[in-house]
């Protein structure tokens, strides 16, 4: 009886354990979110890491290290071992990745988690390989990868896999994932390295150019997502920026509006909706009929620019709209992405 009772309790404690050990990881240029089996997204920090040139030792990770961002004395780098989707530092993605698994797990690990990562979509097999050892490097039992697209489509609750046409078009940090899905495959895709990123990029250089005004990284993306648009909107909103004068070398404040991030932001918007312009040219004409009457569905954090819905709308005719949590929408899918490949076997 007392064995019988062991059993049981062994029995539930390892499907217990099981069930907290599948994980999905949306590994962006600019964030790194955790999504849980059965707890949802659990932690989302940005994907900076601090550490020391001389020792070699990491000093922060994640938001504690965003904070350093260009305010570092000379021994100490912060870095984003990530660009434009995929990894350009292994070692740092590694220890990042771990850092953040267990993070997000807590401390107990009996078994390794089996995980599930995203990529983007128009990743070379070497890449895609890097993701993988980075990811069985960091611990898990299984690493299944992702295309970023269906991984977007899933978190914004479109069911993949009728047959059916949809348009999602995933803007991230580094990477623009474009891609028509249907039957839970991807029939027509692309990804350009034009996201979140080359916005603040962007804004950076009309900065110096409009007013010789020298930002940081972190100044241009608080613009962005204050007052930053993609479409002329009814008013204009304007905000005070601080910089380094670029004639007299010392600081100055400059106020900049709405309009003029528009005119900033003008040449990347529109590469993002000249390449939904070709994704929709080589669509077979059953989907595009089926996108036509479903509209175009935005995820990623890119997709929070203001105006960029209105946009896309004019320039393709096409209705389209934000999925409801367009920052997690890549996570939840890629969790889910995993419960769905362990329900097959």
């Amino acid at each position: 009886m007392d064995d019988w009772i062991l059993n049981s309790l062994v029995q539930s404690e390892r499907s217990n354990f099981m069930l907290s050990t599948d994980i999905g990881i949306d590994l962006g240029t600019a964030s790194i979110l955790v999504y849980i089996k059965g707890k949802g997204v659990v932690l989302k920090e940005p994907s900076v890491v601090a550490f020391d040139r001389d020792t070699n030792k990491i000093k922060a990770i994640g938001e504690e290290a965003r904070l350093m961002l260009g305010r570092t004395p000379g021994n100490i780098v912060a870095v984003r071992p990530l660009r434009q989707g995929v990894i350009s530092d292994y070692t740092v993605t590694e220890k990042m990745l771990k850092y953040f698994i267990q993070k997000a797990l807590g401390k107990k690990i009996l078994k390794k988690p089996r995980i599930s990562v995203c990529v983007p979509s128009g990743v070379t097999e070497v890449e895609k390989k890097a993701v993988e050892d980075a990811t069985y490097q960091a611990g898990a039992r299984e690493v299944a990868i992702i295309e970023e697209p269906i991984a977007a489509a899933i978190g914004a609750g479109i069911d993949i896999s009728r047959p059916c046409g949809n348009m999602i078009v995933d803007i991230g940090g580094g990477t623009t994932d474009i891609a028509v899905i249907s039957l839970g495959g991807t029939v027509v895709s692309t990804s350009i390295k034009i996201a979140g990123d080359d916005f603040d990029e962007a804004i950076i250089r009309y900065m110096r150019k409009k007013h010789n005004l020298l930002i940081g990284e972190r100044t241009a993306e608080d613009i962005k997502i204050k007052i930053g648009s993609a479409y002329p909107s009814a008013e204009a909103v304007s905000m005070d920026i601080r910089g380094r004068n670029l004639v007299t070398g010392l600081p100055k404040t400059v106020t900049v509006t709405s309009t003029e991030t528009e005119e900033a932001l003008k040449e990347a918007t529109a590469q993002i909706v000249e390449a939904i312009h070709s994704v929709l040219e080589k669509t077979p004409p059953e989907l595009a009929a089926d996108i036509a009457d479903r509209g175009i569905v935005l995820t990623g954090g890119g997709s929070l620019l203001q105006g960029l819905e209105e946009l896309i709308e004019e320039k393709t005719g096409i209705n389209t709209m934000t999925a409801e949590d367009p920052m997690t929408a890549v996570a939840i899918g890629t969790g889910k992405f995993i419960e769905f490949l362990a329900g097959e076997r």
